[in-house]
């Protein structure tokens, strides 16, 4: 039984979106935009409409999630203050269960009334439609890892996501990012579809995803906790772009003045290696430059970056102008 369960473990860990790479999403699109005035008053009525003129459970789940992506708003605002009392009455296990309590009714309020959110109510609507259609989704609650997010100061879970079963096989997605950016200085919210997230590649997932139920993380080698506070922050570009970040493991560096640092990545397409470069930022000035060392081999990508002036930089690796990820990078003296 146990050699059973890591077959079926380590058979999961490779569950992506190229195992569907022969369906056209097309029609599954094309529903979901035709559907576009569509309220949350009805959600049988809703999710037939979705579904029901698609043949596979694929296109089914594909048809929801860009529904849902498409049409539901992230509630900046409301987020914050959710941040904000969380964080309050961490400590006072009554008041955070009353307030867990009261916030739920308002997450669900906004959502019928408004088709607005969080993550939480991203994730329950998407499952909520999908059980409607017959599929077997998960609400997988965990911590989110962004550039404006710093949970190495916090113990509370964060944010949620979504598992489906397709084929047999887990896939991860998550709604709340797929679907927009919210201005961070005026919380206004723009939809901006981001279909990286849709059945993403759960080694890329892992690097900014990490679940409380490890297992959720679908690899087998999994990372620890603390792995994932020290891993390097990716944007939502990188989840256009790459398959995997392989190197380095670490966002920050410790390196002797002229030494050089690996970066490693898996591409989902071929790119131009003019197109690659880092903008590094010491504090006071930032320059964008052509990386020491590019090589490109089918779809693997090594990078050499050289650094020749001892100071601490902030390292932003660019793909033309989409921002992949970020370092911090101590360059010493002898």
């Amino acid at each position: 039984m146990r050699c059973l369960l890591l077959f079926i473990v380590a058979f999961q860990s490779h569950a992506q979106r190229s195992d569907f790479r022969h369906i056209n999403f097309q029609k599954s699109d094309s529903i979901a935009e035709t559907c576009k005035n569509e309220g949350l008053e009805n959600l049988p009525e809703l999710a037939y409409k979705l579904t029901s003129n698609l043949s596979t459970d694929t296109e089914r789940f594909r048809a929801i999630y860009k529904w849902v992506c498409n049409n539901i708003a992230n509630d900046y605002s409301l987020y914050l203050r959710n941040k904000r009392k969380r964080e309050r009455y961490k400590n006072d296990s009554i008041k955070l269960e009353a307030w867990n309590d009261r916030f739920k009714k308002e997450i669900f309020r906004k959502l019928l009334k408004q088709k607005k959110t969080i993550c939480t109510g991203y994730a329950y609507i998407v499952q909520e439609l999908s059980k409607l259609a017959n599929l077997d989704c998960k609400i997988i609650h965990g911590f989110g890892k962004t550039s404006t997010i710093n949970i190495e100061t916090s113990d509370i879970p964060n944010h949620t996501w979504n598992a489906i079963k397709l084929d047999g096989k887990w896939y991860l997605c998550d709604p709340t990012w797929a679907s927009g950016i919210p201005n961070q200085d005026t919380n206004v919210f723009s939809f901006e579809y981001n279909d990286g997230y849709f059945l993403a590649d759960p080694n890329l997932f892992a690097i900014n995803h990490y679940p409380l139920n490890n297992e959720w993380s679908l690899l087998d080698n999994r990372l620890s906790f603390e792995d994932f506070l020290a891993a390097p922050i990716l944007y939502g570009k990188s989840y256009t772009h790459l398959i995997k970040h392989e190197k380095p493991k670490q966002m920050h560096h410790d390196v002797q003045k002229n030494d050089t640092l690996n970066f490693e990545f898996d591409l989902q397409k071929p790119i131009q290696k003019n197109s690659i470069s880092f903008l590094i930022d010491s504090g006071f000035i930032s320059r964008k430059v052509k990386p020491t060392f590019i090589q490109i081999e089918n779809k693997s990508l090594s990078i050499r970056q050289q650094f020749n002036t001892k100071g601490f930089y902030d390292v932003h690796l660019y793909f033309g102008e989409d921002l992949i990820s970020t370092y911090t990078v101590k360059v010493n003296t002898n």
